[in-house]
């Protein structure tokens, strides 16, 4: 792994946005896995099958799983049922994850400790990225709520990459994530622009529950 022998300690990477390394050790990487493999087979042949969403410009290169929520592309909203199917729920114990990981974060950055007592994700978001995959940059714009975005990177090494709140331009951070990093971002970056340009194919490490690529989740509050 490029990066993985390399000292890393939780730091703040600008106002509002925090790196949290190593910090789902590897056996919960691979419950969390496994949990959601098993979610992605009850869902399978139904609308609320695991695939790679069509936007407006474009089909996205990442699999999409939902938890407590599904987010539509066309137009854009979070519902709670598509054609009849419930989504399936997002379980406590990944609600209490994200809460935990905010509340370390916070630990880092006053920005973010205004939502420490009352975060309640109601959502989870579930990209597979495969071999090649990217993200370009965007907004997470669509939810109600100006709660932080909590982050998990399972596999393979990436980098994440956030800018600022009115375009997609430079300047940048970028952040080099590991299996089991958290990203935290919100306050004056909630609505910072964010993307994955880069994974590092066969870079992730042994017993996460993946064979290749990455999984990244993230964890939304709507209202």
């Amino acid at each position: 792994m490029l990066f993985a022998e390399l000292p890393r300690d939780d730091s703040q990477v600008a106002e509002g946005v925090v790196h949290l390394p190593n910090w789902l050790a590897v056996e919960q990487q691979r419950a969390v896995v496994d949990e959601f493999r098993e979610t992605a087979r009850q869902v399978a042949g139904t609308p609320l099958a695991m695939r790679k969403p069509q936007l407006r410009s474009g089909q996205m290169s990442v699999h999409m799983l939902h938890l407590g929520r599904f987010w539509q592309t066309n137009p854009y909203r979070y519902v709670d049922s598509v054609d009849g199917h419930p989504v399936p729920p997002l379980p406590p114990h990944l609600k209490n994850m994200a809460v935990r990981a905010l509340r370390d974060a916070a630990a880092l950055d006053p920005a973010l400790t205004p939502w420490v007592e009352t975060y309640r994700p109601d959502m989870a978001l579930i990209n597979y990225y495969p071999p090649g995959a990217s993200m370009g940059m965007h907004q997470d714009a669509n939810e109600d709520s100006p709660a932080p975005i909590v982050s998990i990177s399972i596999g393979d090494e990436a980098t994440f990459r956030i800018g600022g709140v009115d375009n997609k331009n430079k300047p940048w951070n970028d952040v080099a994530l590991l299996s089991g990093d958290i990203i935290v971002f919100g306050g004056p970056k909630r609505l910072a622009f964010h993307g994955v340009p880069t994974v590092r194919d066969n870079t992730l490490p042994a017993g996460c529950g993946l064979t290749e690529g990455r999984i990244n989740v993230t964890f939304r509050q709507l209202h």
